[in-house]
């Protein structure tokens, strides 16, 4: 019965998603066009938020939790693991002040209405995971770019999604860049938990009556660490937010 439900379901929410993305889309060119980068991405903020309580059509909770206020006045790299592609739709809205830019793949740039658009026009690190002087050059840029600008950069470090909540390694590489490029960024860990159980099988179906769950955890002032020793203690923080949950 309930893999009826979640049919159903899934195919109204997903229905509602795509014309979500159609309409942000020709939003998203008119603001960047038009306006400013600023009320670029806060279309791309009230984008997310829609397609993020969108969720309630499966009857999903969703629950944020900030362990730790995050600075206006300084740059912030934010650390999370990665479960689902949910993650960064929570992640984009539920930290909308900071601005957090993505570390993405570059496939993800073309073909998506308005994901793509804001993967291009946000300064995103679109990175060639075959090439690897690219992606380095790419996340360099990113780092740069929030040192001036005083906005986040995002960064999963498992680098690809774990469907069973279980952490992978974390990848000190990339976090390392950015703390080099945007040296007065503090480093945030970001705990999401249950968005694999969400979506298991991928889009369809989704699975209904999920509590999701981002937990802001407390900061990690990077002067005096080195990279593998905050991308640690991020870890751990992580690791130990998602197994009390």
């Amino acid at each position: 019965m309930k893999k009826i439900i979640d049919s159903l379901l899934s195919s109204i929410y997903l229905l509602y998603f795509g014309l979500v993305l159609l309409v942000f889309h020709l939003i998203q060119v008119i603001c960047f066009n038009f306006f400013s980068r600023k009320i670029h991405q806060q279309s791309v903020h009230w984008l997310n938020g829609f397609l993020l309580h969108g969720l309630w059509i499966l009857g999903t909770r969703l629950d944020f939790k900030a362990k730790a206020e995050l600075p206006g006045d300084r740059p912030v790299i934010f650390v999370a693991n990665h479960q689902s592609m949910f993650d960064i739709i929570g992640m984009i809205w539920y930290l909308r002040k900071n601005y957090p830019i993505f570390v993405s793949k570059v496939e993800l740039a073309k073909g998506i209405p308005s994901i793509s658009y804001n993967l291009r026009k946000s300064g995103a690190a679109l990175i060639d995971r075959k090439d690897g002087k690219q992606a380095i050059m790419e996340i360099a840029r990113l780092g740069k770019l929030i040192e001036e600008t005083k906005f986040a950069a995002a960064i999963f470090p498992e680098g690809t999604r774990s469907r069973t909540g279980e952490l992978k390694s974390f990848a000190v590489g990339g976090v390392a860049i950015l703390i080099k490029k945007a040296p007065n960024a503090l480093v945030v860990p970001i705990a999401i938990k249950n968005t694999g159980k969400f979506n298991p099988r991928g889009v369809f179906p989704l699975s209904s009556c999920e509590r999701l769950s981002w937990t802001v955890l407390a900061p990690i002032e990077p002067k005096g660490k080195t990279a593998e020793e905050v991308v640690e203690a991020a870890k751990a923080a992580i690791e130990s937010e998602i197994r009390s949950f």
